[in-house]
């Protein structure tokens, strides 16, 4: 599949039963994509030192996935290639009190990147229409009543699109990502999680209790992704049963948006440029002492 039939920017409707959650038939390529993906991630090295350089423009990528779909290694392996100096990683866990006391986009806004460096959500404000709709969070919010109303995630909905749109109007971009593990994957990752030493600490009884409501998050990212996706902050629902492909995939998206954004190195200042000959003088005398 071309990376486009994997992007929802609100010109089609998302069915997740209809997307692949494995390779298919690019397995066979894996040694090439492998390569590939290593080569995505060197360029996009690059232009992320121009980025950095300009500092006029942000981006943010936001990760979303169900239990044991790999955000912790993808983020990692793909990521992990780009200079840290540029890059802001954010874990979002369950709101805490102090979170809970302020709008559900409070801890989000802090946690944005300045212009020049990229921005990675590790879950993002996303939680707030997919765990909270599943769970019926909202119902226990202390807030006023008269924002607790039947279209509540619907409005929501429109305060996200809203919200991304003015990151777009301000100087960033938002690209969302989901991963799309496959009902066995994630039972066989759980099994691996339940025998083998060294993934016991990724071990959780929620989990399990969260893999019962499948259905129902189906139906929530469904919603979500067909309601927030547009051309200024598309979603991509990528495969996540292949790791390699995974990673693949994203590295495509990752130089594509850095192409797309076309960073550039910021000329010289001219107050730097006019005292360039008096540099070049006392470098030249140096070399002489």
């Amino acid at each position: 599949m071309a990376l486009r039939e994997y992007c929802f920017d609100g010109n089609r409707k998302l069915v997740l039963k209809d997307m692949p959650t494995g390779a298919g038939g690019r397995k066979d390529d894996k040694e090439e994509l492998v390569r590939k993906t290593k080569e995505n991630l060197r360029l996009a090295a690059k232009l992320q030192e121009k980025l950095y350089a300009s500092k006029t423009e942000g981006l943010v990528f936001a990760l979303q996935a169900r239990d044991a779909a790999g955000k912790d290694s993808l983020i990692k392996k793909v990521f992990g290639r780009l200079n840290p100096a540029g890059l802001k990683i954010t874990s979002f866990k369950v709101p805490n009190p102090t979170d809970l006391a302020h709008d559900y986009m409070w801890r989000i806004n802090r946690a944005m990147p300045e212009r020049g460096t990229i921005g990675v959500f590790n879950r993002s404000h996303y939680e707030d229409v997919l765990v909270v709709r599943v769970h019926q969070l909202q119902k226990d919010y202390r807030i006023a009543k008269r924002c607790l109303t039947d279209d509540f995630f619907e409005r929501r909905y429109v305060q996200i699109r809203n919200w991304e749109n003015y990151l777009w109007e301000n100087g960033f971009r938002m690209v969302k990502i989901f991963l799309h593990i496959s009902r066995e994957e994630q039972r066989q990752r759980f099994l691996d999680r339940m025998e083998l030493p060294e993934k016991h600490w990724k071990l959780s009884a929620r989990d399990m209790n969260e893999r019962a409501l499948w259905d129902r998050y189906d139906e929530a990212y469904e919603d979500c992704i067909n309601a927030t996706g547009t051309p200024n902050a598309p979603w991509y629902v990528l495969p996540a049963d292949c790791k390699w492909y995974t990673r693949y995939l994203l590295s495509e998206i990752l130089l594509k948006t850095l192409e797309d954004m076309d960073p550039q190195f910021p000329p010289l200042k001219p107050i730097e440029a006019a005292a360039i000959p008096e540099m070049l003088q006392m470098l030249e005398s140096d070399s002489l002492t």
